[in-house]
């Protein structure tokens, strides 16, 4: 099905297809393509407003029973750190971050099927190639960077410890993806690297870090509302998380507007000029 907005990009649903972090649901996406000269300005408006990013595709779930999953950024100007942030904080001091071009390699690879098949094995990824992960990293008509984060081993060689791929969207950095070794599980590498992102952002002077959605009840997903100063996006606009525990992922069938009427709300970046 086609929903199109004058002079604007063409906006497509998907097909219904088993949800990946709520047992039981069925999910379904509203998409448009992210191509052309104004590629990044269309990137930075719908960012604001809940989409994300995969290769050259923009995406928000629009589930016809289900509004679980909740857009979340972290306010870099108010964040602080938990204690056990701090721990995390303080285990990987000795990691050495370095920021390349979104260029995949052999190394990172090994690294994505070490997570993928220690921590997301029955995942829609799971079967993901060489050259389908080398797709995912460089196909980007964005401003991106692979952003690395390697330990020293024994012998003095620095080995591989965490990956980002990261966009830079005019108000803060996008985490589109991010895997590390299993094999360290003691230092909270997915928290560390979520932490290491807010202290760049506010070294760039950017206010937010992106992380992805937020979907109460989902042992995968729901860890992002560890993190102070946390935003969400509902009803059309941002707003502070406050508690948690008063989120339901109950499904309803008036819970999403017909698609139509999405597409109608949906803000357009001025491309004249």
């Amino acid at each position: 099905m086609r929903h199109t907005l004058p002079l604007a990009p063409q906006f497509y649903v998907t097909a219904p297809q088993p949800c990946p972090y709520l047992e039981g649901r069925m999910e379904r996406k509203l998409f448009t393509a992210l191509q052309g000269e104004f590629a990044e300005k269309l990137n930075d408006t719908l960012s604001k407003q809940g989409f994300r990013r995969s290769q050259n595709v923009l995406y928000r779930p629009s589930c016809s029973e289900c509004s679980a999953c909740l857009s979340a950024r972290i306010r870099v100007a108010d964040f602080k750190l938990s204690r056990s942030q701090k721990r995390a904080w303080a285990k990987n001091r000795d990691l050495a971050r370095e920021a390349t071009s979104p260029w995949a390699t052999e190394e990172q690879y090994a690294l994505f099927r070490a997570y993928l098949d220690s921590r997301h094995a029955d995942g829609g990824m799971a079967d993901m190639d060489i050259f389908e992960f080398a797709a995912m990293i460089e196909e980007t008509p964005i401003r991106s960077r692979v952003i690395e984060y390697a330990v020293s081993a024994d012998d003095g060689r620095k080995e591989l410890a965490v990956v980002c791929l990261t966009d830079v969207l005019e108000d803060g950095l996008s985490m589109v993806y991010s895997f590390y070794d299993p094999a360290l599980p003691g230092r909270s590498l997915g928290t560390h690297v979520i932490l290491d992102h807010v202290e760049i952002a506010r070294e760039a002077g950017l206010p937010y870090v992106y992380l992805g959605y937020w979907v109460p009840g989902s042992n995968k997903m729901g860890y992002k509302a560890n993190f102070a100063a946390l935003e969400i996006y509902r009803g059309g606009e941002w707003r502070d998380l406050g508690d948690p525990a008063t989120y339901s992922s109950e499904t309803h069938p008036l819970s999403t507007d017909p698609i139509a009427e999405q597409v109608a709300r949906i803000s357009l970046p001025d491309t004249r000029g």
